[in-house]
């Protein structure tokens, strides 16, 4: 494995961390939505790494559908915290 892609991962994992922490040290429930987008966004990008160190191209696909999944559970999420404001 390449240096670049050791700092990348290095990197990708103390921001995980960072956001695991916020994920459970969170005060409100949009603090918590907003820590899981990261985090899939972690996971995503560090698997992007590994499909590019070891040129796995078959993994893009995988790659693309838990973006995709992030980014519904987000918006979906999202809808449902700004609803239970509005009910407030």
């Amino acid at each position: 494995m390449s240096v670049v892609a050791t700092v990348a991962l290095a990197l990708l994992a103390v921001t995980a961390v960072m956001v695991v922490y916020r994920l459970v040290r969170g005060p409100h429930a949009l603090d918590r939505i907003v820590a899981v987008e990261i985090l899939v966004t972690t996971v995503v990008a560090g698997a992007a790494v590994a499909v590019a160190v070891w040129e796995y191209t078959s993994a893009v696909l995988v790659l693309l559908v838990l973006a995709l999944l992030g980014f519904i559970g987000s918006v979906t999420a999202a809808r449902l915290a700004e609803e239970r404001e509005d009910m407030r």
